[in-house]
């Protein structure tokens, strides 16, 4: 017989992993189940365990597709040694979540559903603490290096810690996914609007 190829098996792998993370989106990690999955992608019992050996091994791929485009846009943001400011870092990524991950376009999924539904299953599953662990730090890090980029260019007060500011502007972040799903008449505009004033008025506070 001949051998499969890897494309082949990534493009196997993709398909399942797309039917999954449609599936999780709208009905949730608890009400989709592996049945559920090998319905919708269309393949064999044996060719999706073949590549996935669990709902969790799932679950732990579809939260890996957001983090991809986010480390995209502080690649783009921090090249060749490019001092973004705070305001440039937080638009850019939230409307990063806004354009490629609400809709992601390999599947058409609003994957911050997914990202929620993780920080949740944290709390009870230590694999997926782990990686939530590891996502969440290196978003963190992104941020505190815009910040000692920023720093570094006298724009900010030499007593910040870059790794605190990161971490509130990661908060920021978080607050827009939850409000978008949870809060009506969240509008990335006006949500971008409101954090522009908040950075404005404590430059202008710093200044004095």
């Amino acid at each position: 017989m001949p051998r499969v190829s890897e494309q082949y098996r990534a493009d196997r792998r993709t398909e399942i992993l797309v039917a999954a993370t449609r599936l999780f989106a709208v009905n949730g990690f608890h009400s989709t189940s592996m049945a559920d999955i090998i319905t919708e992608c269309g393949l064999s019992a044996g060719a999706v365990y073949r590549y996935f050996s669990s709902k969790e091994e799932l679950i732990a791929a579809s939260a890996e597709s957001a983090l991809s485009a986010a480390n995209e846009t502080f690649q783009a943001l921090l090249a060749d040694g490019a001092t973004p400011s705070p305001e440039q870092a937080l638009t850019a990524l939230i409307e990063t979540i806004d354009k490629r991950i609400v809709n992601h376009r390999a599947d058409g999924a609003d994957l911050t559903r997914i990202g929620v539904q993780v920080w949740a299953e944290a709390l009870r599953s230590p694999a997926l603490a782990a990686q939530a662990n590891t996502v969440y730090q290196q978003l963190r890090g992104n941020f505190a290096e815009v910040i000692r980029r920023w720093q570094a260019a006298g724009h900010t007060p030499a007593d910040l810690v870059p790794e605190h500011a990161g971490g509130a502007m990661l908060s920021l972040v978080q607050g827009f996914i939850l409000q978008r799903l949870l809060v009506d008449g969240t509008s990335t505009e006006a949500y971008l609007s409101g954090v522009r004033g908040l950075l404005a008025s404590a430059s202008a506070a710093d200044a004095t």
